[in-house]
């Protein structure tokens, strides 16, 4: 019994002192590969937004266009210094039988990001000019050999958070009657550029205003622009960069629009020496149009155009920018015909 005893005692003893023992062990250390989720701690935090630089139901955006325009017959009246054999001014008139030819366009996204998008371009236009008589004139003779225009143009969209975004678009044209490499001319050249800031309202809206160099009346102009893009609903909406272009859109579900609206085109080509003098064509053109779109398969849409083209501006100067009162040399007048474009594209989905 005392043995007994004796035994429970150092048996409780010894528990007692392995107990106090494990009691002052320190803890042991987490594995090496173990994650320490406190660096973690701002994981949720919600990333930047970016306006977009588009607003819902937009037209589809042409990354390739193949196409042709043709104006109908008109008459042209020229007055100036017909002939090199004679210093006299006279009027010839003449019936333009074709004045139309081929437009192609490339647009490629270079960069896209959420913050940042940079688009690179290329553009070729080509318009055939034919006259019926055969009048003597060396400014029928210089247009008749056509009018080119190749160019190449960048677009940069940078939104600067949900709200707030810059739209700037440069491009360098190459313009005259030039009709191979070997007669290409520097004098050809024209800059333009356009800067916009403007406001992302929601995904429907989105405006802003601007400063643009341009030659789109036929020569070079430092004006105010006003972007807006607007849909009032999925069928009714408004896209315009005034007063480079405006129209109104009607969709057709997601398959076909239509559009109402006008745009002005226009530039100055180098027609090389005429009379012993550089020459340059001042050309601007207002044209009030209706255009059909409609999707053919997958991201390859038609695009049919009819309107009226309004002459602005056709004189012939011998200076690229003349200032002030510069007299033209040739002082144009045409009629104002019907035209016609239609194109094949392939759009950015």
């Amino acid at each position: 019994m005392r043995f007994s005893l004796f035994l429970g005692v150092v048996l409780a003893a010894g528990l007692g002192t392995g107990a106090a023992r494990a009691q002052v062990n320190p803890p042991a250390a987490p594995p090496a590969d173990s994650l320490d989720f406190g660096e973690f701690g701002d994981a949720d935090k919600p990333a930047q937004a970016y306006a977009t630089q588009k607003v819902l139901y937009l037209s589809p955006t042409k990354l390739i266009s193949v196409g042709y325009e043709a104006q109908t017959g008109f008459d042209l009246r020229s007055t100036g210094v017909q002939l090199p054999t004679s210093s006299s001014v006279s009027t010839v008139q003449q019936r333009v039988s074709r004045y139309g030819g081929l437009r192609l366009g490339v647009n490629a996204p270079v960069i896209s990001r959420s913050n940042f998008i940079l688009n690179l371009g290329l553009t070729y236009w080509s318009t055939g000019v034919r006259f019926e008589g055969a009048e003597a004139s060396p400014f029928f003779q210089a247009l008749g050999r056509g009018l080119r225009s190749t160019g190449v143009n960048a677009t940069v969209f940078k939104p600067f958070d949900d709200k707030h975004f810059l739209l700037v678009q440069g491009n360098t044209d190459l313009n005259g009657n030039y009709r191979g490499f070997d007669e290409l001319h520097g004098k050809g050249l024209t800059y333009s550029g356009t800067a916009i800031y403007g406001w992302k309202r929601t995904d429907n809206y989105m405006w802003g205003l601007g400063l643009t160099r341009t030659y789109r009346a036929g020569q070079l102009l430092h004006i105010p622009v006003v972007f807006y893009n607007r849909t009032f609903s999925p069928r009714w909406g408004v896209e315009a960069v005034f007063p480079a272009r405006v129209n109104l859109r009607r969709s057709f579900g997601t398959t076909s629009l239509l559009m109402l609206g006008y745009e002005l085109e226009g530039n100055t080509y180098y027609l090389g020496p005429v009379n012993g003098q550089d020459l340059y064509l001042r050309r601007g053109e207002m044209k009030p149009r209706i255009t059909y779109e409609r999707r053919l398969a997958g991201f390859v849409w038609l695009s049919a155009q009819a309107g009226y083209r309004y002459n602005w501006r056709f004189n012939a100067f011998a200076e690229q920018n003349p200032k002030g009162d510069n007299t033209p040399v040739f002082d144009n007048e045409l009629d104002n015909p019907l035209y016609f474009n239609l194109s094949i594209n392939l759009v950015s989905p």
